[in-house]
């Protein structure tokens, strides 16, 4: 699974969670937890049965989700995540976690890592003060993200920043200005995602 652009909870459904934290995603899922399609509930009763491989192939394709990154950038994290120090599925995580669309969605700028990169490739986005339409960027510490000022009265935005209920401990949020500055590199643990990275490590160590 590359950049998705289809309907969010068709595939949340298909993973069986909750992959995105927004409430009407968590009703869709309580009313038919199962996948989609005629066969979705064969599926379901299938899935107890999984190779080690469909374990791996899910837990990339659900990171991918989540990040909203193509097959060959995940790739490209990874073997990044590889050549630095410490765990590499963690490594893994904290790179993509970085990223300005990441980090846009994260200061609850926009609803949806999908609505934070349209708000950086239209150039929405400002990091220290300049412009920034790339959502790959990786952001460091001590960089400030803020809203240009003709969106911050976006309705669309506005009901992001209303509606934000998880500011990680890594950023400090200024609503009054739509800011926020990115203040350490976290750790693997603060990132609350359900993804088990080393499922992720293990799949790409299979294609070495």
């Amino acid at each position: 699974m590359g950049s998705y652009h289809g309907p969010k909870a068709r595939v949340m459904r298909r993973f069986g969670e909750v992959l995105m934290p927004r409430p009407k995603y968590a009703r869709i899922l309580e009313k038919r937890s199962y996948p989609p399609g005629d066969h979705g509930k064969e599926k379901q009763f299938r899935s107890g049965r999984r190779s080690d491989y469909g374990m791996q192939l899910t837990e990339k394709q659900k990171v991918a989700f989540i990040y909203n990154v193509r097959e060959g950038q995940l790739r490209r994290y990874f073997m990044k995540a590889r050549q630095m120090p410490g765990n590499t599925g963690a490594n893994l995580i904290v790179l993509l976690e970085r990223r300005l669309d990441n980090l846009v969605y994260r200061a609850g700028f926009a609803a949806t890592i999908w609505a934070a990169r349209q708000l950086v490739t239209h150039g929405h986005i400002l990091v220290d003060g300049k412009r920034l339409n790339i959502p790959s960027y990786l952001t460091r510490p001590g960089e400030t993200l803020s809203i240009v000022e003709k969106m911050r009265k976006n309705a669309h935005v506005v009901e992001a920043l209303e509606s934000n209920a998880y500011a990680p401990q890594y950023l400090t949020i200024d609503t009054n200005t739509a800011s926020a500055t990115f203040t350490r590199i976290p750790e693997r643990g603060e990132i609350q995602i359900p993804v088990e990275e080393s499922l992720v490590v293990e799949f790409y160590n299979r294609l070495a």
